[in-house]
């Protein structure tokens, strides 16, 4: 056959993956799930780690224009009304060389406003910073670990069987301080929710803290700050806030084990995953019990997958399982060479885990 030809003729092999990444982009695309309810604006914030730095940077805005306002007055002014004096009649066109009276009170008055100024916004800024640095209490203490590129999320429990983790989401009671401790396992990341509060680093090899507060309930947008690879920009995260009875609800529910697979599909699924998936993923109450990927325990509870890049839905997680280095290339997840049945199944699988 004719080379040309044959590279016309597609690879049947391919067509499984080809309706992925079309269910994919579709469920990307109309899917309501990979949004926030409130975008990544740091200029209108919901929290007391960020409203003062907030109202800091408008005020800061305001003087910056009223000062730019005045000096182009002052300016308009003089050219509009201020006439050369005239030439001396020996040499035409020359100006006579001389002190002007009256320049030393403008010097001295500009001089005292900016100072004025410039202290005032400098003990603004000092107390910013302080109402921003930590919380006079906390009503909850969690660990954020920043990986390439994803992050885990703790819950210390007071026995070490009754600590949740989970990934990519962070759930918080509504109105009550959080404080959060950083770090992270390979480069340098920047934990920041823009509506909840400023940037701050996660080094490797030590440990920084930050703290949240959302004033109401409520999804609020997060991502890294700090440019960390290739998937920096897909390196996302949620703040839910929510009530403390729902809380209270989400808390007991992730601490859980998985519930058994009760479908033939999911149960068939179950197998593919602990041959396939098992050195990577924990699932608590199966074999599954290794920390390099995302705890998987309560997948199903979760707004999105991959780091906030999809919504967790059908199609997302089977483009996602599929084939994940073409969704997120560099990603630590490898692609999974797995046969249209096997692939079903598996998706049914962690679709019960809930």
């Amino acid at each position: 056959m004719d080379t040309s030809i044959r590279r016309r003729i597609p690879d049947p092999s391919c067509s499984l993956r080809t309706c992925l990444f079309v269910a994919v982009a579709a469920a990307a695309l109309l899917g309501r799930g990979a949004r926030a309810e409130t975008p990544m604006d740091y200029l209108w914030t919901h929290g007391p780690s960020a409203d003062p730095v907030t109202r800091l940077t408008w005020g800061l805005t305001a003087i910056s224009l009223l000062v730019i306002v005045i000096i182009a007055g002052l300016v308009l002014f003089a050219c509009l009304h201020r006439r050369p004096p005239d030439a001396v009649p020996e040499a035409p066109g020359r100006l006579p060389v001389g002190p002007e009276a009256g320049g030393l009170p403008w010097i001295t008055i500009g001089v005292g406003i900016s100072t004025l100024v410039l202290f005032g916004s400098t003990v603004w800024t000092i107390r910013a910073l302080a109402a921003v640095a930590s919380p006079e209490r906390a009503a909850l203490a969690i660990d954020v670990i920043a990986h390439q590129w994803w992050w885990e999320v703790r819950y210390p429990g007071a026995a070490p069987g009754e600590q949740i983790v989970t990934a990519n989401e962070i759930h918080i009671p509504a109105n009550e301080p959080v404080h959060v401790r950083l770090e992270s396992v390979d480069v340098i990341h920047s934990f920041w929710i823009p509506k909840l509060a400023g940037k701050t680093d996660l080094i490797p090899g030590q440990i920084n803290h930050a703290w949240l507060q959302a004033v109401e309930p409520g999804t609020y947008q997060g991502i890294c700050g700090e440019f960390c690879g290739p998937q920096h920009a897909h390196m996302m995260l949620r703040v839910v806030a929510e009530d403390q009875a729902h809380f209270d609800a989400w808390r007991k529910q992730q601490s859980e084990q998985a519930a058994p697979a009760d479908q033939t599909s999911a149960t068939q699924g179950r197998t593919v995953f602990l041959s396939h998936c098992i050195k990577c993923h924990t699932i608590r109450g199966t074999p599954a019990d290794h920390g390099d990927g995302p705890d998987l325990t309560h997948l199903m509870s979760r707004q999105t997958i991959a780091a906030g890049m999809l919504p967790n839905s059908t199609a997302a997680l089977a483009g996602w399982v599929a084939d994940a280095q073409g969704i997120k290339p560099g990603a630590r997840m490898p692609t999974m060479h797995l046969s249209p049945e096997e692939l079903r199944t598996v998706v049914a699988y962690l679709q019960t885990l809930h």
